[in-house]
């Protein structure tokens, strides 16, 4: 009779299910464990897997004693099964004493490989659990203020429409804050990333464009290639560069103008107003683009498409509630581009 193994005690939920018991069964499958440069292909219906979950529990708990209390079992079962265990491997996995129980060098590399397997029933058993349930629970993420307020809030008030039981907790801030110190569960970061631990998905793309007002046009006339910024009025924002693709490589092109803001809406109204030249990204301009409020110039140089990211902590198993958001963002984001 397989043993229940307990794991935690979770809040009352669609997504967590009180106490949780597994059970390893084995049935008609095949396992395939790589040793050395070898695949050994073993049947678990001939006991592949017998004897696994007792060890691996002694080597965690460090004493049988300790192991039969974790699985609801005899000290004698936990010890036979071991046993039984290394019979079947020729191979000693236990330094046994009076006083204490260690694993020895293959017993390390064995526990090592066996943990990641069970972690695997694992997760594959929880995956199949979470099909079957509705998101819950608090979401607490961060994004920036224009992107938030324009794309990331409207999409996750409709994903608190789909589920309700999800709440949400939101900060927009330019500023890239610390997820783990603040407690984030997810961060939308635009463009490239810097090298960190975080996780790293795509949800989408966005380009830069130049543009400027019919009404500058009339006045100015328009850049036909990147020399000619130098004649116009650039309305700049935190770098007094703009970027472009241009004869197979990026280039950081120096600009200068009357108006330097931190605020990409800021110098959009001054593009629609005639002030001057602008390079937005796309969800700034794109609709003033398609009703001929601005118009685009030097778009067979635009820098190449930049990412979307959901940036979230490395841990082994994502929330369902935010994994499901996530691929949310990604599927809604992706057709609006």
């Amino acid at each position: 009779m397989p043993k229940r193994l307990k794991l935690w005690k979770a809040p009352i939920c669609s997504e967590y299910l009180g106490y949780w018991f597994v059970s390893i069964v084995i049935v008609r499958y095949r396992l395939i464990i790589k040793a050395t440069s070898k695949s050994l292909l073993l049947d678990c219906n001939n006991g592949a897997l017998e004897g696994v979950t007792e060890f691996v529990a002694v080597a965690e708990t460090g004493g049988f004693t300790a192991a039969s209390i974790q699985l609801g079992s005899s000290v004698a079962h936990v010890s036979r099964m071991v046993a039984k265990l290394e019979q079947r491997l020729d191979i000693r996995l236990l330094n046994r004493t009076t006083r204490k129980v260690s694993l020895t060098d293959e017993g390390a590399i064995y526990y090592r490989h066996c943990r990641e397997v069970l972690n695997g029933l694992l997760e594959a058993e929880q995956e199949l659990l979470n099909r079957k349930q509705k998101p819950c629970g608090s979401i607490k993420l961060t994004a920036p203020v224009t992107y938030g307020e324009q794309y990331i809030l409207p999409l996750l008030n409709d994903f608190m429409q789909m589920y309700p039981g999800v709440e949400a907790t939101v900060e927009l801030t330019n500023q890239q804050l610390d997820l783990v110190e603040g407690g984030y569960d997810l961060a939308i970061r635009l463009g490239p990333l810097a090298s960190s631990s975080l996780v790293a998905r795509r949800l989408a793309i966005r380009r830069q464009h130049v543009c400027l007002s019919p009404a500058y046009k009339k006045g100015h006339g328009i850049p036909k290639k990147l020399e000619d910024l130098r004649d116009h009025n650039c309305l700049l924002g935190n770098h007094p560069f703009w970027r472009f693709h241009s004869e197979g490589k990026e280039r950081n092109v120096k600009v200068t103008g009357t108006v330097t803001y931190n605020s990409g809406r800021g110098l959009l109204d001054a593009a629609l107003k005639g002030i001057g030249v602008v390079q937005l990204p796309d969800y700034y301009v794109d609709d003033y683009i398609a009703s001929g409020e601005l118009l685009p110039v030097l778009d067979d140089m635009a820098p190449e498409a930049e990412g979307i990211w959901a940036l979230y902590p490395q841990r082994r198993s994502l929330p369902m509630r935010v994994r499901k958001l996530i691929e949310f963002l990604a599927a809604s984001l992706s057709e609006k581009r």
